[in-house]
This record gives structure tokens, sequence and C-alpha cells, in this order.
């Protein structure tokens, strides 16, 4: 699924929620607080709806958390995931089985059969989206159309007013309320009720020219008020904020509610101009503009005076009972309006790392070049206690993938204490990691050249290359080391077909970011039966990571897949061991890829080991 959807898929739920909550407290507090501020508090709600903000840990991601952890539970892990080779105290991954068949090797004629299946079920996911959209678009491009429809009806049969009297008392009024802009004034019969049109070029529509002076002052002073707020962009950015959100019924109930509190508001701040005085002649005019019914009916687009009946009258019982508010019921609000932004907040969306960068969950295979970095400080002490760690648990892997990470100075060390403890298996191992140009390795060499010690310095000699081993060669033929010269020309002349020989590839994975949706290739690899393979993936900041081999570029059937979720309070990481051939999975030459398939993921370090026997 697109990542944006689920993006805004979890906007709609914290809406939702936000929404509830604001329902539940106008209820209760209706009559206790500002009608202004229940009208405005909305936009809390509306920007929660259309803007991904969101503290780091927040409602929706633990639930979008607890939800992936509860489908990663329902789905055993394969057997070889949960195999004793891990090291001890090492966490075990947690790993999900996908539509793709993540957890399992298919093989080739079964993924034939399946493949096209899949295509289509991806095709329907990947689009899910378009769906979507296009109703968004069709409903807002429908109430645009009816708006412009109900102005031009309006605007066919207006009259202007001509009557100098009326139209002094409207610039008064609006110099009064600092609206410097030029506001017309006309009349037609067929309107029901007074009511404000035009977002450019406002106009005040009046269903007669014969309005008693003092109505008059009322509904050009209620009209302006709505101009001076920019209710008409509120509501238009209401409505498309309920054509985004079309499927979700609390978006379309917050949107009623809105236009009704509009209209409460709107008394109100007339009310506070006027005075509370005021409050009787004033519902006198909503009565009377109540009275003079014409056919056409206020559009979603327009501001009116009066709506209907029902409304009505909870606004001339508002309007009676207004009185300001005390200074603690002020303090309250301030409050409660803290209390709601910190809620929205709160209540959060799709983990903050998916908002950033998001595009789709289609691989985007490239390559990245960046050279592994040398750990130094605090991570380097890390991954000298996990050395120590798996070298007395006598986890060759495991101290396999950790010794490239350490410092020159903590492979030095070492690279001594298994020399002095004659550990070859863990030497041969060790050496591996080296750049055969490193200063560390030819130290090594230097050493066990001086000792005399053949067998560390076969092992040495394993990792040369053909010029490294015939400058050995021509050293020990003018030293007459007869038994120095015998190693080297055996590995001058290997046969790379030799039985009993064994190899370890370490690929290292050292990426700065990884954006979201994308795919790191890693390289391709042929694997054999009793290989083994081992992931060690750390990554400081982001909320999944996929790593696997696929046979192709699409990876729509992928092998020894591991698609983890960072749990709450734990490091993501990705640490799973297999062997080929041990469960379903065929030998082959395959491509091994990394993957963010939600969010972004950044300072992703480790390595891919493959441990390859030939026998």
């Amino acid at each position: 699924m697109n990542t944006v959807l689920k993006i805004f898929l979890t906007m709609s739920c914290s809406g939702g929620l936000l929404i509830l909550a604001l329902l539940l407290g106008n209820r209760f507090l209706k009559d206790k607080l500002s009608r202004q501020w229940q009208y405005y508090i909305w936009l809390a709600a509306v920007l929660r709806l259309l803007l991904p903000f969101g503290l780091e840990v927040n409602l929706m991601g633990k639930a979008y958390q607890a939800v992936d952890q509860a489908i990663s539970q329902a789905v055993p892990l394969p057997l070889q995931q949960q195999s004793p080779r891990n090291a001890p105290g090492s966490p075990t991954p947690a790993a999900e089985a996908e539509q793709h068949n993540e957890t399992q090797n298919h093989p080739a004629d079964d993924a034939a059969v399946v493949r096209p299946f899949q295509d289509i079920g991806m095709l329907l996911i990947n689009n899910i989206w378009l769906v979507w959209l296009v109703a968004a678009l069709a409903l807002l491009i429908r109430k645009i159309t009816i708006y412009q429809g109900f102005v031009r009806y309006i605007k066919a049969g207006l009259n202007p007013v001509s009557d100098i009297g009326q139209l002094d008392a409207l610039s008064i009024a609006a110099q009064h309320s600092a609206i410097k802009k030029p506001i017309e004034l006309c009349v037609n019969p067929l309107v029901s009720s007074p009511l404000l049109i035009g977002f450019f070029h406002p106009c005040i529509v009046l269903p007669s020219a014969d309005i008693p002076e003092k109505d008059f002052q009322y509904i050009v002073l209620h009209e302006l008020t709505h101009y001076k707020r920019g209710d008409l962009f509120y509501k238009w950015l209401v409505q498309v904020t309920a054509c985004l959100h079309w499927f979700h019924p609390l978006v379309h109930l917050m949107s009623r509610e809105i236009t009704r509190a509009c209209e409460f508001s709107c008394d109100e701040a007339v009310l506070a101009k006027m005075g509370s005085g005021s409050a009787q002649d004033y519902g006198k005019t909503l009565l009377n503009a109540m009275a003079a019914v014409g056919k056409y009916k206020e559009d979603l687009g327009a501001v009116t005076l009066s709506e209907n009946k029902q409304l009505l009258k909870e606004r001339i019982n508002a309007i009676m009972n207004f009185q300001k508010k005390s200074a603690p019921i002020r303090f309250l609000t301030g409050v409660l309006t803290l209390c709601v932004i910190f809620g929205a907040a709160f209540v959060g969306v799709y983990p903050a790392a998916a908002a950033v960068g998001g595009t789709t969950d289609n691989p985007q295979v490239t390559v990245d070049n960046t050279p592994t970095q040398e750990n130094t400080g605090a991570g380097s002490k890390d991954y000298e206690v996990q050395a120590k760690r798996y070298y007395e648990a006598g986890s060759l892997p495991l101290f396999v993938i950790t010794f490239p990470r350490l410092d020159k100075a903590a492979q030095k060390k070492w690279l001594e204490k298994i020399y002095a403890d004659s550990n070859a298996a863990f030497f041969s191992a060790a050496i591996r990691g080296l750049d055969t140009n490193a200063a560390l390795f030819t130290d090594f060499a230097e050493k066990v050249y001086a000792i005399g010690d053949k067998a560390f310095f076969s092992i040495l000699a394993g990792c040369m290359d053909e010029a490294e081993l015939q400058l050995w060669m021509d050293r020990a033929f003018k030293d007459g080391n007869g038994a120095f010269q015998t190693i080297l020309f055996d590995k001058l002349n290997r046969d790379d077909d030799s039985e009993d020989q064994t190899d370890v590839e370490i690929i290292p994975v050292d990426f700065k970011k990884v954006a979201a949706g994308k795919t790191m290739f890693l390289g391709e690899y042929t694997l054999s039966n009793g290989d083994e393979i081992l992931y060690d993936i750390s990554v400081k900041k982001g909320n999944r990571i996929k790593v696997f081999f696929a046979k192709d570029e699409r990876g729509d059937v992928s092998y020894w897949s591991v698609n983890n979720l960072r749990q709450p309070g734990e490091a993501l990481e990705c640490i799973a061991d297999f062997t080929v051939g041990s469960w379903a999975a065929r030998p082959g030459t395959y491509k091994l890829y990394l993957q963010a398939p939600d969010g972004a993921l950044r300072k992703v370090r480790g390595s891919v080991l493959i441990v390859s026997s030939y026998q």
C-alpha cells in the first residue's frame, strides 16, 4: 500500500478520535464556554485531518506497532530462524510472513503459477490510493460545480441597491469593522435569507430592499462579521477536508457541527459589539429574516443570516442568554485549548519516519557505494564487549561479523589474543576481515614468518593475492626457507575446486540513509547446499527493515527473508542465520537486497556473512 495513503489513513483515524472528544466536550460544556471558541477549536481537528504532525511517540504509532506485532506473532517463524545456532543472548528476529511469502523459499514452478495472482493482488493494493484520490476529486469538483451554479443563479437575479441611506449605513458599518475592501449590496427576492457570497468580490445579498433600519443594521453587521473572520474560506477548508476524508462519517458530522457553530459564534461576535442590551432586537431581526423565505435555499459555499427553524430556535435561545464570560471561564478556555492542541499532537499519525520522503512501497533498485566507516568511540566499545562475549561463547559466525567493526587498536589486540590462544579457526575468520594491504595484516605476516609459525602463516597466505604470494615466495627462496617455500608454492598453484575448503565472504552494510520504499542492491551471490547465511544489521532511526535474497530485481519471490519491526523500547536489528538447502530453499544464484518498507532508515550498519563450505 502506498506510504502516503497509510499516513493519510492514520490521520483520518486520529482526526476521528479528536472529533469524538470535541463532540463530547461540547455536549457538556456548550453553555459554559464561548461560542466563538467552540467554533474555532474545530480548526484543531481540521488540521489534524490535513497535516501529518505528531509527537515522536504517539498513539497511532503505538497502535500501528501493536497491530504489526500481533500479525507477526500470529504467523509462525520459519523453523530455521529459531535455530539454536543463534548466539547466546542474541535477540530472535521479529520476522513476519508477508504476501509474497517472504519467509519461505518457493520452488520455481510454484512461483510461476502463483505470480500472476500475486501481481494482480499487489497491483490492487499498490493502486488503492487511486480509488481514494479519484473519489475525493470527484466530490470536490461536484461541490465546486454546485457552488458555481448557485452563484450564477444568484447573480442572474441581482439588482444593486440604490438607496443612499442603506449604502451609507453599509459604508459606516464596514468602517467600524475595519474593513477597507468595498462590499457590494444587492437584492434578489429569490434568496431564503440575507447571505454573503464571493471570496474576492464580496457581496451581501438581501431578499428585499424594504428592510427596517434597525434590522438592516444587524443584518449588515452580521454579514460583515462573516467576511472579516474569513468564514467563507473556513467553510471551504472544511469542505475540502470532507472530500479528502469522504469515507469517514465523523468528518461529515464535523462539517455540519462547524456550520452550526459558525452562526452561533457570529451572533456572539455581533452582540459583543452591540452590547447584551441589543439581544432582543437582534433576535427579532432573525425572526423577520426567517419569515421572508424565497425559492433558493442557501448553498454550502455561502454564509447566511438564518438557516432553518430548529437552528433558529437554538440561536434565539443563545442570544437571549448571552453574557460575557468571566475570567475563570476564559482561563479554563485557555487550558482546554492547550489540551486539545496537545491531544491532536499526541494521537499522531503513522510513524513519523513514514512522513519523510515516502513515495511507494515498490522497490527502487539502486546501488550505494558508500564506503564502510570505521567504528570509533562508544560504538567501538560496544563492539568490543560483543566480540568478547562471542569469543568466549565460541560463536565463530557472530565473532566474524563483529570483528570488522572494531577499530584498528581493538583488532590488533584481538588478533594477538587469538594468536596467543593458538585458536586457528578464529584467527582465520578474523584475518579475513582485514584488507591484505592493511598494516596490521602485514605486521602479523612478518611476525609469524619471523617466528617460523607455518600453520598461521598458511592462514595468512590463504588471504593473499597472487602478486603478494609471489613476493613472499621470492623472499622465502632468498632466505632458503624451504618449509615456507612449500606453503607458498601450494597457495600459488592451488586448485579452486579443491575439496575441504572453507570460504567466508563478508558483505558490509553501511548506509547513512535509505529512503522510504527504496531497495538497496547489495550484490549477486551463488549459494550452495550447506552454505550458511548470517544477517547482523542494526538501524539507528527507522521503523522497519527488510533483508532478503531474490531471483530478480522485482523481488516478487524472496528467499531467506527477514522483515523486522521496531518494538517499543528496543533497537531495530536484523539478526538471523540460515543454512541453504535445510528447508525448501534451493541452491542457486540470488541477488541480495536491503529494503526500507515503512519509512526512511538512517544509519544502517552491519554486514551479511556467507560461509561457503566446499566438500
